[in-house]
């Protein structure tokens, strides 16, 4: 029976008390030494650092010792020591080691060389054992903390919308179904429509894009709501910037117009990126060093700038220009195109080096829900725009005229008998009201500074890969 309370690493390691008896468990990262001594670097994950557990190998027997090696899980009881050599304060003199867990070192994937992110995507069951992403998930929890609190103090209230959905936000079709029919004997009528009378729910259902409708209906009785949740989408991109299965953070607003929403979004942006260097710093340090030596520098700079409102024409503008003079881009700049990450990415990066709101879009190109500009041609919508991402955040400020948003919804092929009850708010009260999406994985890639998505949540779900 255990007479002292086990310690979490990052605690031993900021203790003074040398010469006390300390508990810490955890995997061994390393082990070396000579015949007279061992040396184990032991982490529990509570932090980037391991502890060193100093071993006189003359004091235990060799079967206690040999099973000692990376991967294993042991537990140490020890004294707290003042260290010896460079880069922590502490160390423990291991009196007593007991072995949960052995790693044989010809089967354990980790061990000590360094490993490719491909590798350990392979092995996302152990990769959280690495420094790497043990540091990435660590800083995704603190995000979640800064997301919560930020509008918590600010009087949103958290809002839990439905994953399972019988309306399609966006508008685009890429919609994973539910169902629990048997999908090789589909009930079809005579013009090969299935019938879903005998489904579940007894209607077409898929998961959800977006909790944004379901986000303005709460709005609109509790005035400031955000949701926090997981979000769907069944598109078949294979790139650094996309999973079929994401985390979505959507504040909306009522009363706010399209001003008050860019400033929401760049407060709450700077919060979260404050709160990463305020709190993640050994791990921040840890990235900035192993994979991207600009990155608090990056994180730092964005603290610093009001970011800079630009609407897209202007935006259009300037890229034509930069084409004029010799710039090429992979994909051709006019007014009405969807602008591409390397437009984005050529506004904030070389033009204003600096975040970038973009507003005031085509409205062919932008969703049916979105407030429609006295011009006819464009509509209160917001992306923001970051370095090495592009677009992090898309909102916009919402129609609330009935008739225009249920001629804007027919005109996009989304169906009235989907979206009524979305429709009438437009008829029972109706306020303005605002609001925008955060990707949560877009976010900490920014903070990470980690180059593909697929690295910055636990376990990706993209094409032909479900794993784990």
């Amino acid at each position: 029976m255990e007479t002292v309370k086990r310690t979490k690493i990052v605690d031993v390691l900021r203790s003074k008390d040398f010469g006390t008896t300390v508990l810490v468990k955890g995997w061994v990262r390393t082990r070396r030494g000579s015949k007279q001594i061992s040396f184990i670097a032991l982490n529990d994950g509570s932090t980037i650092h391991n502890v060193q557990i100093v071993v006189n190998t003359e004091a235990f027997d060799e079967e206690t010792l040999k099973p000692i090696t990376t991967g294993a899980c042991i537990s140490v009881t020890g004294i707290l020591t003042e260290s010896q050599g460079k880069g922590q304060d502490a160390e423990i003199q291991a009196t007593d080691i007991f072995v949960y867990g052995t790693a044989d070192p010809a089967t354990y994937p980790l061990q000590k060389k360094g490993h490719s992110l491909e590798f350990l995507r392979e092995n996302a069951h152990l990769r959280p054992r690495t420094n790497t992403f043990g540091a990435v998930f660590r800083i995704r929890h603190h995000m979640a903390i800064a997301i919560h609190q930020f509008f918590h103090e600010r009087g949103f209230f958290y809002f839990h919308t439905p994953i399972i959905t019988g309306s399609d936000c966006e508008g685009a079709g890429q919609m994973f179904e539910v169902t629990t029919m048997n999908l090789y004997q589909l009930k079809k009528d005579d013009l090969g429509v299935i019938d879903y009378s005998n489904d579940f729910f007894g209607k077409q259902t898929s998961l959800t894009v977006s909790g944004q409708l379901e986000g303005e209906l709460a709005a609109l009785a509790l005035g400031a709501i955000y949701t926090f949740g997981p979000t769907f989408r069944a598109e078949n991109s294979n790139t650094p910037r996309h999973l079929a299965e994401f985390w979505m953070i959507e504040p909306e607003v009522a009363f706010n117009e399209i001003d008050d929403n860019m400033q929401l979004a760049e407060d709450f942006i700077k919060h979260c990126v404050r709160w990463a260097l305020d709190n993640c710093k050994d791990d921040i340090e840890f990235l900035n060093n192993m994979f991207d030596k600009e990155l608090i520098e990056r994180l730092q700079s964005v603290l610093k700038e009001n970011f800079i409102r630009l609407t897209y024409t202007e935006g259009v503008h300037i890229l034509e220009e930069a084409v004029a003079k010799g710039h090429t881009f992979e994909f051709p700049v006019f007014w009405g195109a969807d602008l591409a990450a390397e437009h984005e990415r050529y506004l904030v990066e070389e033009h204003f080096k600096c975040p970038v709101i973009l507003t005031d879009y085509p409205k062919e190109i932008k969703s049916f829900y979105m407030k429609q500009n006295n011009d006819g041609k464009t509509v209160r919508a917001m992306d923001v725009l970051f370095p090495k991402i592009g677009e992090i955040i898309g909102g916009s400020q919402r129609e609330e005229d009935y008739d225009k948003l249920a001629r804007r919804a027919d005109e996009m092929g989304v169906p009235t008998k989907d979206i009524w009850w979305y429709l009438d708010t437009r008829r029972f009260g109706t306020a303005p009201h605002s609001g925008f999406g955060l990707g949560f994985e877009r976010l900490l890639l920014f903070v990470t500074g980690m180059a593909n998505i697929r690295d910055v949540i636990p376990f990706p779900r993209t094409p032909h890969n479900a794993e784990f």
